[in-house]
């Protein structure tokens, strides 16, 4: 696609006139420079495709096809932009092709399950305090996290009680352990730890599924984050663990500080900031991350690097709620992008089906992949 064909596309979108798919390439690379902004307008594509054209020389090719795969590329002000998933301009899905009724993006939801066997729905439950446990005091602050605070009650009660917040698929959270660390919790995972780390040597939780830590630093108290399959080990620091079981792989991603990544079999492997532990059957080693990639989620939307259909399709289908089938002779090309996880399924579906190489079936909650 030459630069007046740019010009001509962005014209249409400030008319009205885009293509589902052309729509949704111009609202990723919206999405690129804000991807927390979902206000997306014409006036705003308009004025980055605009800043775009500025830096294009006279005669430079946008797409090029390279065999069957288009990858597009745009330069501005010298970086490159990421939003590629090997988009075709000139594909139009199948007219049978529907998204109705569509599915709304994931929440804050989740449920918090006291010692004792109480649940209760941290989505419909008032701010304020939600239970005490031995003078440690339960909180729903009013941005919706959870926190705890020690009372005069609790003054030489030693013993800990077990708490544990789950979120379902479709469900994320965010809370405050007993000694401040920082938690975000993914969808479809859970989080048990006790009600205060008081007179522990150690300051242990458990995690199923993926979560984002930042920990409070105390230099006498390890913090370990246990999995079925390792342990992580730190002072103080932030980092993600993807230990889901329908994952081939158990990754641990450092952003900030050190740690020890051990497994069950007694590997031990230590991060520094950008590193990743994979452990997949029971081998562990160390990679250079992808740091974007890991803590998408976290930060809001999904980023896929050279990622085979089925992995994205298994976040989909946690963040969704959906139930993924697959055709025969599915493509396993690999998909590069970034979009919002604040669209609705029909958004980020139709982004993906305009790369040619996949098309989707939609029936209630069930989507099935073809060919």
């Amino acid at each position: 696609m030459e630069k007046e064909e740019l010009k001509n596309l962005f014209k249409k979108y400030h008319e009205g006139k885009c293509t589902e798919e052309e729509k949704a390439l111009l609202e990723a690379w919206y999405l690129q420079f804000n991807e927390h902004d979902l206000d997306i307008t014409p006036k705003r594509i308009k004025a980055i495709g605009n800043n775009i054209l500025r830096e294009l020389p006279g005669n430079h090719t946008i797409f090029r096809k390279i065999g069957v795969r288009l990858a597009a590329a745009a330069i501005l002000i010298g970086i490159i932009l990421t939003v590629t998933l090997r988009l075709s301009f000139q594909y139009q899905p199948p007219k049978n092709t529907a998204y109705k009724p569509d599915i709304a993006p994931g929440t804050n939801t989740a449920t918090l399950t006291l010692s004792n066997g109480k649940k209760i729905n941290l989505t419909n439950a008032v701010n304020g305090k939600l239970a005490n446990q031995s003078g440690i005091q339960i909180i729903k602050t009013g941005s919706g996290q959870i926190t705890y605070q020690t009372t005069a009650e609790a003054i030489g009660t030693t013993e800990p009680q077990t708490n544990n917040i789950s979120t379902p698929k479709g469900g994320q959270w965010q809370l405050i352990l007993p000694d401040g660390s920082k938690v975000w919790l993914n969808s479809a995972s859970a989080l048990t730890y006790p009600s205060t780390f008081k007179d522990q040597k150690e300051r242990t939780v458990q995690l199923s599924g993926e979560a984002y830590f930042e920990v409070a630093k105390d230099k006498l108290h390890p913090f370990i984050v246990k999995t079925d399959q390792q342990s992580v080990t730190v002072l103080g620091t932030h980092f993600n663990i993807n230990s889901y079981p329908d994952e081939p792989a158990v990754k641990t991603t450092l952003a900030e500080g050190r740690v020890k990544v051990s497994t069950r079999t007694g590997d031990t492997k230590f991060l520094i900031p950008g590193q990743q532990a994979v452990l997949e059957k029971d081998a562990l080693h160390v990679k250079e991350a992808d740091i974007e990639e890991a803590l998408a989620w976290k930060n809001g939307y999904f980023r896929f690097n050279d990622e085979s259909i089925q992995s994205v399709m298994r976040k989909l289908s946690r963040w969704y709620n959906i139930d993924i089938q697959y055709a025969p002779n599915v493509s396993n090309d690999g998909l590069n992008g970034k979009i919002s996880r604040f669209k609705k399924i029909s958004q980020v579906l139709k982004a993906l089906e305009a790369t040619k190489t996949v098309h989707f079936k939609v029936e209630g909650r069930r989507v099935t992949v073809l060919k």
